[in-house]
């Protein structure tokens, strides 16, 4: 079974690549916005437990949020792996999912970040915002607040995943079909 991180800032391509990399490697792309829509949408024990803390314009807690991706994770039984896109965001999630993975007899393969300047992010995600119809893609300084974000909570997980020899770091700027191919580069010798 082969388990892929794939994590970057907003805007760096994750969602893009996950596509391809889920058909080429015939992995279960689990996308943490996707489960928290699917448990918010069908009012599932968890989503009415994250939805209490939404409502009060707070982070949802770690613990429900593994607690979602495993109920997600457990659903594929026969999968050839998993593609986890926006999972792990902090080292207690990290330390989670290694605890959770070997009950299932499996652990993280790689992590693989798209790296990017911000200036460059900033620009796509304006440009994506033009047709997302996602309010969070069109204002620059709510952007910045999520980078901010992303650079106090989810960058520590670079060193987290480094003393584990389980980190790659790729060049997000270029096509689409360049990055895929960095990206396949980096899998395929693992």
């Amino acid at each position: 079974m082969i388990n892929i991180v794939l994590f970057g800032k907003p805007g760096a391509g994750k969602g893009t690549q996950a596509e391809f990399l889920k058909e080429k490697y015939n992995l279960t792309h689990l996308s943490t916005g996707d489960i928290f829509r699917f448990n918010l949408k069908n009012d599932t024990e968890l989503g009415k437990k994250a939805r209490v803390f939404m409502d009060n314009g707070e982070l949802v807690p770690c613990e429900v949020t593994t607690a979602m991706l495993i109920d997600e994770v457990k659903k594929h039984p026969d999968t050839a792996g998993f593609l986890f896109d926006g999972y792990p965001r902090t080292i207690n999630q990290a330390e989670a999912l290694d605890k959770f993975l070997p009950t299932i007899g499996s652990e993280v393969t790689a992590t693989i970040a798209l790296e990017a300047d911000d200036e460059i992010l900033v620009a796509r995600l304006l440009e994506r915002g033009k047709t997302s119809g996602r309010a969070d893609d069109q204002d620059e300084d709510k952007i910045r607040v999520r980078y901010q974000e992303y650079n106090e909570k989810t960058a520590p997980l670079i060193g987290y995943y480094k003393e584990q020899n389980k980190f790659h770091a790729v060049n997000g700027i270029g096509t689409i079909e360049e990055i895929t191919e960095r990206l396949t580069s980096v899998i395929d010798n693992l």
